[in-house]
């Protein structure tokens, strides 16, 4: 639930007593009187006291007691920054006040026009993302949801509706994602898809395993064999824009939905399987870019697949040395059942191709290479249309969540060529994995144009730009800024 918003353009009152304030100003050596900035001595002295420059509140905010009793914070902003660093700037501001477990919180931004307007948006959203507590199950919670901000100097007309939107896609996110396996199994992961469906219209489909072996999807089986519970099923659901036009774009999104990987027979250590609960976060974020997009009313269709599994291990779970027969008539000699998303998501990826979408986008917590490759601050992507890369890396700068293209060049496609079957669904080296399981997906996806996304920043210690927790919901606002470009 996010925290209830209210506007004002008039400055903030400093005659009241206001619990938690955070005074966002623009890139300046000298605050003008003009702004009569809340703490403005207090701050003066503060950062005499730390011998810190004035500009130095971009990098480093800070936050002082006021006389009244005032928790205040200071950021200044830089509008030619990245968008990352200004969401990195105002999330570490916001930080120093949210600690206390503050329910109101009072933003007022200084500037000119377009100036409040910028750090308007951009508080608002971060603010949101960070007021609210992902789920625990603590009898006694560390912290509870912000319950109102509000914001002086500036006013939207529209309320921050994209704002909010982006904010409520991420928290889906990040919030299934937390959930415990034992908690967020296939079955009640779909029941709460199902519900989510029900409340935001969008048409729901499921191909369960049965249907599933019935239409020869052997590669998304070979997976969900070794639960004993047949509760896997590969998820459709479907967003129409309220605005139709000759022009509107149809776009798939597919999810990677592993509620728990074990490895299968290729067994994760416990070091290794630690946080395995998480390995459905493509799916999560998948949701939440549905939710966004329906929420901002996107004037474009989506279809929504998520493959929703486990990656067991008993009797029945798929083995090094079968030969699997997928959705698309391909032949898969399987070399580690710890690839297990590849599998799942290459029957997901032929269902989507049928519908004949314009573009399909999917999202994967894939690969342990492609952290290796570029660690978590960045997500990496592959796809197959060279005119998507400047505009995938440009939603990236634009949204503060950074993408960094990889190549998939015939060369190592060659590497998964099988002596008896038609394609290896991996090699026993790891070294650019992330790279071949792109070029195995590739084969799923025919001419359609396509871009894979390999989560990488899906987690990272401390937060990343925008969001304060480990799990980030890295994609939502990628993926939203994307979507607008095409």
């Amino acid at each position: 639930m996010l925290a209830s918003l209210f506007q004002n353009t008039s400055p903030i009152d400093q005659s009241a007593k206001l619990p938690y304030i955070l005074v966002v100003l623009p890139k300046l050596e000298k605050i003008p009187k003009k702004y009569n900035v809340p703490g403005e001595d207090s701050l003066e002295k503060l950062l005499e006291r730390r011998n810190m420059k004035l500009t130095e509140l971009g990098s480093t905010p800070v936050s002082a007691n006021l006389a009244n009793g005032e928790l205040c914070g200071w950021v200044m902003i830089d509008t030619d920054d990245s968008v990352f660093n200004q969401h990195t700037s105002i999330r570490k501001a916001l930080k120093l006040l949210l600690v206390e477990n503050p329910s109101e919180l009072h933003i007022t931004v200084y500037g000119t026009t377009h100036q409040k307007k910028s750090f308007s948006e951009l508080t608002v959203y971060v603010a949101w993302i960070n007021g609210a507590a992902l789920p625990v199950r603590k009898n006694k919670p560390s912290r509870n949801s912000l319950a109102k901000i509000f914001l002086y100097g500036y006013e939207d007309e529209q309320n921050f509706a994209l704002q909010r939107a982006l904010a409520e896609g991420n928290l889906l996110a990040r919030g299934l994602t937390v959930l415990p396996a034992n908690e967020l199994t296939p079955k009640t992961y779909r029941q709460q898809i199902r519900k989510l469906a029900d409340n935001e219209g969008w048409k729901y489909e499921e191909f369960d395993i049965n249907k599933l072996k019935d239409i020869g999807a052997g590669a998304f089986v070979a997976v969900a064999q070794g639960s004993n519970s047949d509760d896997a099923a590969i998820v459709h659901l479907q967003y129409h824009s309220r605005k139709p036009s000759p022009q509107q774009k149809n776009i798939a999104i597919v999810g990677k939905g592993i509620c728990f990987d074990t490895g299968g027979h290729n067994l994760k250590s416990a070091r290794h399987m630690q946080g395995m609960h998480e390995d459905m976060n493509g799916s999560a974020v998948a949701l939440g870019i549905l939710l966004a997009a329906t929420r901002a009313e996107l004037p474009i269709n989506i279809d929504c697949w998520l493959a929703i599994a486990q990656n067991h291990i008993s009797p029945n779970a798929y083995k090094q040395n079968d030969i699997i027969s997928a959705l698309n008539g391909l032949s898969i000699e399987i070399v580690h059942t710890d690839a297990e998303g590849r599998m799942v998501l290459a029957d997901t990826l032929t269902l989507a191709v049928k519908l004949k979408p314009d573009l399909i986008i999917d999202f994967a917590t894939l690969t342990g290479s492609m952290q290796t490759a570029i660690g978590s601050r960045y997500s990496g992507f592959f796809c197959n249309r060279t005119d998507l890369l400047p505009k995938a890396i440009a939603a990236g700068n634009e949204s503060g969540e950074r993408v960094c293209a990889f190549p998939m060049d015939a060369d190592y496609a060659e590497e998964l060529e099988s002596h008896i079957a038609d394609i290896k669904q991996c090699k026993l080296e790891g070294e650019i994995d992330h790279i071949l399981a792109a070029c195995f997906l590739r084969r799923f996806v025919n001419e359609t144009p396509w871009l894979h996304m390999d989560l990488s920043a899906s987690r990272h210690p401390e937060g990343l730009g925008a969001v304060d927790s480990e799990v980030t919901g890295f994609g939502v606002n990628w993926a939203i800024e994307f979507l607008k470009k095409i």
